[in-house]
């Protein structure tokens, strides 16, 4: 079975790589084709993923290229982690967005938006070859904005693609494990859309434990979306948000940390991964080690402002260490299609008639059943009103990017990010949108 990788460069490929190499199971993955258009990094990620196979018998096999046609021809799942403009876009999306006072975090806000210009062209275009070259397989995403994005490839490849992310997946092993749970055997009752969801139960042996969560300021304060949070704004919820929604809920304080940073997120990974790839230049650098002292710094860094905003303190241990990220939802889920290994993932796939506040074909991040014809949106209850309205403002702001990026509209690009609820003016949603065009090429097609 071949892995056709989008983005195979990329600092989180040995991830995937690894989770293959622990797969001994009859039907997996035999072939893994490396495509990105930097062939430098794909070297210094293919010299990782040697060493990584070194000592494993039937270890996957890697080829890389430059060319998508050769990366997609006859194969059977393609994942896709790209990154249009890399690391040094990113950070220009947020310092612009910060400039305006307004957040520029990379999936979310203002920064989200302009990545989604960036971003849907080029899938859109990819989308349209694997259609043609191998029509039969099944596409995972997890490019950001994922939700906006897994929303436009399904425009051109239906129900076969499905966006992963694996912030839901640790929030539930994060609240089992605060109740004393197995994850393996609680029930999670999530949905929104991707960066925007809430956990609203966990269910363990037909018992809703969430409750009992919410009365308990120790157990409640115990993990890392309590310490966030805080206590006393969870239980006023009701639920356990995302964590990507303390940019909501506490958007001045999250926009003033990042303002006081001594460098946004966006420019720490591009300046910490340039030292990467710069190193394995040397062919005398170890290849695993130099990746994973890398892994490591990038993990214990990450959302640092936001955990300083709410004084959170450091990542606890348990959340650095904890095994099943993206790669393992992605791995879980091709052993789902390939093998018929029926399960129970949180995905990102079209409504259908699972939310009656969205219509059919918006993607939303939802409970699935998983089997060999996909993944199959679970019935859930409706969201309460705050979140529906704030799910269905996000949405719309989502359907305006598409619209912009699909006409070419400067207009419709404004209106989307003033119509954005952290974009508080139309007058900053029309400086953004030209400061945007002016720092990316890859928007010069807005007019």
């Amino acid at each position: 079975m071949k892995l056709t990788i989008l983005g195979g460069g990329g600092f989180r490929v040995p991830l995937v790589y690894g989770a293959l190499l622990a797969d001994h199971a009859e039907g997996r993955v035999t072939e893994v084709a490396l495509y990105d258009l930097d062939g430098q990094r794909l070297d210094a990620i293919s010299r990782v993923l040697a060493e990584q196979a070194e000592g494993v018998p039937d270890a996957p096999e890697v080829t890389v290229t430059t060319d998508l046609d050769e990366a997609v021809r006859g194969t059977d799942f393609v994942f896709s982690a790209i990154r249009v403009g890399g690391l040094e876009g990113r950070a220009a999306d947020e310092r612009i967005a910060l400039a305006e006072d307004v957040l520029g975090q990379e999936t979310v806000g203002a920064g989200g938006l302009a990545y989604g210009l960036r971003t849907l062209p080029v899938v859109e275009e990819i989308a349209r070859r694997v259609a043609q070259l191998a029509p039969d397989a099944w596409f995972i995403n997890f490019t950001n904005p994922a939700g906006l994005v897994t929303e436009a490839l399904s425009t051109h490849l239906g129900d076969r693609v499905i966006g992963i992310c694996d912030s839901p997946v640790g929030l539930g092993k994060r609240v089992a494990r605060a109740l004393g749970a197995d994850p393996q055997n609680a029930w999670v009752d999530y949905v929104g859309l991707n960066h925007l969801g809430w956990l609203r139960g966990l269910k363990v042996n037909g018992r809703d434990e969430l409750p009992r969560l919410l009365a308990d300021d120790t157990l409640l304060g115990s993990f890392e979306e309590g310490k966030l949070f805080g206590t006393e704004w969870l239980r006023e919820l009701g639920s356990i948000p995302n964590e990507y929604l303390h940019y909501y809920y506490f958007n001045r304080e999250a926009v003033h940390a990042y303002q006081e940073a001594e460098a946004t997120r966006g420019a720490f990974l591009h300046v910490q991964q340039s030292r990467f790839y710069d190193r394995m230049r040397d062919p005398a650098a170890p290849p695993l080690k130099t990746w994973d002292a890398t892994r490591a710094e990038r993990e214990a860094t990450y959302m640092a402002e936001n955990r300083e905003a709410a004084g959170a303190g450091e990542r606890d241990e348990a959340s650095l260490t904890e095994s099943g990220g993206y790669e393992k939802v992605a791995l879980d889920l091709m052993r789902a299609i390939a093998r018929d290994e029926r399960t129970t993932l949180i995905l990102n796939v079209r409504n259908r008639t699972t939310l009656s506040a969205l219509d059919a074909d918006a993607v939303i991040e939802v409970p699935c059943l998983v089997d060999a014809n996909g993944a199959h949106p679970v019935a859930v209850d409706p969201l309460p009103g705050h979140a529906t309205g704030l799910v269905t403002s996000v949405k719309a702001v989502e359907r305006e990017i598409l619209a912009a990026a699909r006409s070419g509209s400067r207009a419709t690009a404004v209106k989307a990010f003033a119509l954005h609820p952290l974009v508080d003016s139309a007058n900053v949603a029309r400086h953004l949108v030209d400061e945007y065009r002016q720092a990316h090429p890859g928007l010069a097609y807005l007019r």
